[in-house]
């Protein structure tokens, strides 16, 4: 069976990062805050289809940190109803987070470091340029040249980089601990 052009092969042991950009926002318009900005149409389509790549490249979440953004919030709440059969359990756990808003590499990496050590696949659903800069900060001298060179200059919407450390535990993420593996955009 042919895997779907968004398939990771991510290791199972270990811990996988899967830090992701939200998908399309209304543009800001008037008297709305930024942070109160609803996805577009497109966008609604990608964080579904979102949902269905992690689930096509085994990256279904244990917990999953969220801006407290209505655009981040509404991309989780769409992509989780699209995570197969685990997309209908209860158990499928979200935190958000007002800190992951305007956060840092620095603010993102503290939210890493704090995460129960049992979480083996973590999601973070933020914003750029902070998304695509974590990635790069946290990749190592093994990680895949082309995903390196796309989150150097950014990523667009709807788009997710994936980071594998085999031993290293959440509390000692940091500069270059862990592989950028691969940058995925579902079509």
């Amino acid at each position: 069976m042919k895997q779907p052009k968004h398939a990771v092969d991510v290791p199972d042991k270990g811990r996988r990062l899967v830090l992701l950009r939200h998908a399309k926002a209304e543009p800001g318009k008037g008297a709305v805050l930024d942070a109160d900005r609803a996805l577009a149409l497109n966008g609604r389509k990608q964080a579904g289809r979102v949902g269905m790549a992690l689930t096509a490249a085994g990256l279904v979440p244990d917990l999953t940190i969220v801006s407290s953004a209505l655009r981040t919030r509404q991309t989780w709440e769409l992509a989780r109803a699209h995570l197969g059969n685990h997309g209908e359990r209860n158990h499928l756990a979200a935190e958000v987070r007002d800190e992951l808003y305007a956060a840092s590499i620095a603010d993102v990496l503290a939210l890493v470091r704090d995460v129960d050590p049992e979480v083996r696949t973590l999601l973070v659903i933020g914003h750029e340029p902070t998304m695509a800069a974590t990635a790069a900060y946290l990749a190592d001298k093994s990680s895949d040249d082309a995903a390196l060179a796309q989150v150097r200059v950014g990523v667009p919407t709807a788009t997710y980089s994936v980071l594998h450390a085999t031993k290293q535990p959440w509390s000692e993420w940091g500069k270059r601990s862990a592989t950028l593996l691969r940058v995925g955009r579902p079509s």
